[in-house]
């Protein structure tokens, strides 16, 4: 089973940036998605941005032009790079990973432990 362990939350001030990285426990093979979610206290959790295998990403409206998110297959590894940061970016972000099972042919999700980003005004 694939573990994900995230780091690089923090404080910060508007304006300022922030880089997130998620190391998985093993090579992620197979048709694969990774992303980034994040949740604040009483909203749902939303998704903040995905990258493919191949390297295709999909970002949130909200972060268009201010987030990158990249992967390093050889280590596997996502980052998440956050500029601009705003105080509504404030919130727990999580690293996911939805794998295709290919002898099951089902779709797996794994989360990492979330790191806290707290952006002041």
């Amino acid at each position: 089973q694939v573990q994900l362990v995230e780091s690089g939350g923090g404080l910060v001030q508007a304006g300022g940036s922030l880089r997130l990285s998620c190391a998985a426990s093993e090579s992620i093979f197979g048709h694969n998605v990774m992303g980034w979610y994040r949740q604040a206290p009483g909203k749902q959790r939303e998704l903040v941005a995905s990258i493919t295998l191949g390297g295709r990403t999909n970002y949130a409206d909200s972060v268009k032009g201010r987030f990158t998110t990249s992967r390093d297959n050889a280590v596997n590894t996502v980052y998440l790079q956050m500029n601009s940061l705003k105080p509504e970016d404030t919130a727990v972000y999580y690293c996911n990973v939805r794998l295709l099972n290919v002898v099951s042919r089902m779709w797996n999700d794994y989360w990492g432990q979330g790191t806290q980003v707290t952006v002041s005004s």
